[in-house]
Order: C-alpha cells, then sequence, then structure tokens
C-alpha cells in the first residue's frame, strides 16, 4: 500500500465548467424576482449572460503557495486576493441543495480580523474536488503554525542590550588591569 500523494505546492485549482450556467441561471432568478430585471431578462438569457458567465469563469483563478492563498475573480470589478494562511481561522464548505445539483459548492474563507464587509469577497464557487482542496489548504496552514512554534525564540531587544553591557563591562575590566599592571 502507498502514501497518498502530496501535491507539490504551488498548486492551482480548477474550476468545474457547470459554473457558467449555474451563474446565468442564478442572475436570472435574480432578475426574475425584480420589476425592472423582468424586463432585462431576454436580453440576459439570449447573450449578454452568456458572455458574463463565459468571460467569468475563464478568469478564475486559484493558487494554494506554502505561505498563502491567490485568488482572482471578476471581470467588471476584478477581486484580486492574497491571504496569508496563518491568518486563515476556518475554511468552510457550502453545498445547498441547488449548488448539489449543479454538482458546485462554495469555499468561504475566515480570516482573523476580517469584517463583515471583507466576508462577501473570500469566497470561491466551483473549484473541482472542493473538500480536498480545504483539506489541503489546512495542512498547510497547520504547518506553518507547527513550523513557528519549533523555531528557538529570538532575542528581543533587551536581551540583546544586556548581551552588550555585560561585554562592555568585561572590555573595561580588561583595560583597567592592563592599565594597572603597565603602571606597577
Amino acid at each position: 500500500m502507498t502514501a497518498p500523494h502530496k501535491p507539490e505546492l504551488p498548486l492551482n485549482v480548477s474550476f468545474n465548467p457547470i459554473i457558467r450556467t449555474y451563474l446565468l441561471l442564478y442572475v436570472a432568478f435574480i432578475m426574475l424576482v425584480t420589476v425592472v430585471g423582468i424586463v432585462l431578462l431576454p436580453f440576459w438569457l439570449l447573450g449578454v449572460g452568456q458572455w458574463w458567465s463565459k468571460h467569468y469563469f475563464q478568469k478564475l483563478q486559484c493558487e494554494l503557495t506554502e505561505r498563502s492563498l491567490h485568488f482572482r475573480k471578476g471581470i467588471l470589478v476584478e477581486v484580486e486576493k492574497t491571504i496569508p494562511l496563518e491568518n486563515i481561522q476556518d475554511v468552510t464548505f457550502v453545498a445547498g441543495p441547488v449548488l448539489r445539483y449543479f454538482d458546485l459548492c462554495i469555499l468561504k474563507f475566515e480570516t482573523a480580523g476580517q469584517n463583515s464587509k471583507q466576508a462577501n469577497d473570500m469566497e470561491l464557487i466551483g473549484i473541482i474536488d472542493a473538500q480536498t482542496f480545504r483539506t489541503q489548504i489546512l495542512e498547510q496552514r497547520q504547518k506553518l503554525i507547527d513550523a513557528r512554534t519549533n523555531q528557538q525564540p529570538v532575542s528581543t531587544d533587551q536581551e540583546l542590550l544586556t548581551e552588550i553591557r555585560d561585554t562592555l563591562r568585561d572590555i573595561r575590566q580588561l583595560l583597567e588591569q592592563k592599565s594597572n599592571t603597565n603602571i606597577t
């Protein structure tokens, strides 16, 4: 029995192409429930939506490196984000009935110091094998934390100043001893 293969970092993930259809229908549903959107719905379904979902899909990128997670999404408003792995508190896996029908899920990233406005920018939809990718992110984050706790503590400024003071005191004593031997 062989050990499971650990992917090399950086790791670029792939997105499920069905996300194009999901996004097209998701926006169409929002248009359907709004008065203004009903007028625009035929234009969305017959061309604009197909163009938008195709280009949105082409712009999706996500890469896991040793120290961070980089992702990019959007067409008119592009979001490009780098999240240090040590700041990630949790990666939530969301798959409701509609998402499961399309064989999709959403990964939401909870980070240290995040506010509610940023929370919407830190989610990705349609990553192929998202559960495995979630596990890889959390494992790499744990490796970083373990490596940091195993390092020798760095001298503080106070310790360094104390060491310099003691060294100067020793030099002064040696100079005084040499000066006293030269006088006698």
